[in-house]
């Protein structure tokens, strides 16, 4: 019986970690995001670091990604940066391989 059990906290354990892992990708492909777009934007570092931050933040707003998308084109149409939905979704399908490999690199 021992062994099932310790099987299923290994189980329980490595769920745990790869929802942090998860989490940890996607807060790190949102900060990448903040940069990417903040650059668009042609914010300085402070702002760039501020912005970057707010990002991460709106992934909180709702389950999946709509809310980042809709603030970043929001933001962007704002600021005067000429951007359409279908280039944030690439931009943001191409920062998650970055930030997959950087969290999963570093591993």
């Amino acid at each position: 019986m021992t062994s099932f059990e310790d099987r299923e906290r290994a189980e329980e354990a490595k769920f745990a970690h790869d929802e942090e892992t998860l989490f940890r990708i996607q807060a790190r492909r949102n900060k990448l995001l903040g940069h990417w777009a903040a650059e668009r934007m042609g914010l300085d570092a402070a702002e760039t670091e501020a912005y970057a931050r707010s990002v991460v933040q709106a992934e909180f707003e709702e389950a999946g990604d709509e809310d980042v998308v809709r603030k970043l084109l929001g933001d962007l149409i704002s600021a005067g940066v000429e951007i359409d939905d279908a280039e944030i979704r690439a931009a943001l399908a191409e920062h998650a391989v970055e930030a997959r490999r950087q969290i999963v690199g570093a591993a």
